[in-house]
């Protein structure tokens, strides 16, 4: 479903897997898709498993990845606005079709708040 979203609004795709639904070791595929943003290769990274917290652990294990879980469009919003966030992470297994896809709309379409205060505090989150 949000593949379909980004394809139907334009983005391009690039897909790290899993194209199953067996089981799987979602640290490979979290781990390209965040090298990808970190390289440059994708301006955005979405990753998704069961509850959203392994994936994006695995992601902000890669330099330059600022990560978030989100669950709301809130929390989407704001992590962008105040984090320059460059991944999304959703719980697919507890997240519904209707509130992730308004949860990636709301991630993509919020701008970095450019605000000093939070470009100093991505700077210090940065050099750590």
């Amino acid at each position: 479903a949000i593949r379909a979203f980004l394809e139907n609004r334009g983005y391009e795709i690039q897909d790290f897997g899993t194209h199953t639904k067996e089981s799987c070791d979602y640290p490979d595929f979290a781990a390209a898709a965040a090298k990808a943003v970190a390289d440059g290769q994708c301006q955005w990274g979405i990753v998704l498993c069961t509850t959203g917290i392994g994936v994006s652990i695995c992601a902000n294990k890669v330099p330059g990845i600022r990560c978030a879980l989100c669950s709301d469009p809130v929390t989407a919003k704001l992590t962008r606005l105040h984090n320059d966030a460059n991944m999304l992470s959703i719980g697919a297994g507890v997240t519904g079709e209707f509130l992730a896809l308004d949860i990636v709309e709301k991630f993509l379409d919020t701008p970095f708040s450019e605000d000093e205060r939070h470009k100093r505090r991505v700077g210090k989150i940065e050099a750590d």
